[in-house]
């Protein structure tokens, strides 16, 4: 009978803490876009190969 004295509140307390988890992944927007993902796996297509990007220009700087 002791033990459901210790395990009454770990076990709020890990529940407690599956919500908070939860309500943070809403919040950080986890949730937003759900088929996405599961439909990128399916696209034969190589991803596109990304152009390297210029180097800055200077001011006066004639190239040379």
């Amino acid at each position: 009978m002791n033990i459901l004295l210790m395990l009454l509140p770990i076990s709020l307390v890990l529940l407690g803490l599956a919500i908070a988890a939860f309500a943070w992944a809403v919040r950080k927007g986890q949730f937003d876009d759900l088929d996405t993902p599961a439909l990128d796996i399916l696209d034969d297509a190589p991803a596109k190969p990304r152009a390297p990007a210029a180097p800055p220009v200077r001011e006066g700087d004639d190239g040379a």
